[in-house]
């Protein structure tokens, strides 16, 4: 079963930067690409950005163009999410996905999660 593992939320003011890590399990090689997606209570969970293990394609959402770039390390099976210039309403929890397809993205649905880590962007 695949497993991922999320971590580097926390407490950052406004302006700053946080990375966001997502260890993938073994049995993840199946996998053709992973993303992030966040939620807020009361709201839909909305996607972030994804990237291609292979190819390396990226896409990202409107509001985080500019500010957060998503990479892998394909030796070590991690995902990460590096957020700049963060605002308050980035404040969520975000979640790692996992899915057998690019093309999928940015649909919801599909794939397997990770438990999640919290993001707080306060003064």
């Amino acid at each position: 079963q695949v497993q991922l593992v999320e971590s580097g939320g926390g407490l950052v003011p406004p302006g700053g930067s946080l990375r966001l890590s997502c260890v993938a399990s073994e049995r993840s090689f199946g996998l053709d690409a992973m993303g992030w997606f966040r939620q807020t209570p009361g709201k839909e969970r909305e996607f972030v950005a994804a990237i291609n293990w292979n190819a390396g394609r990226t896409m990202y959402a409107d509001s985080v163009k500019g500010r957060f770039t998503i990479s892998r390390n394909n030796q070590k099976m991690t995902l990460y999410l590096q957020m700049d210039n963060l605002k308050p309403e980035d404040s969520a929890v975000y979640y790692c996905n996992g899915r057998q397809s690019f093309n999928n993205f940015p649909g919801l649905g599909v794939g397997y999660w990770g438990q999640g880590t919290q993001v707080t962007v306060s003064s």
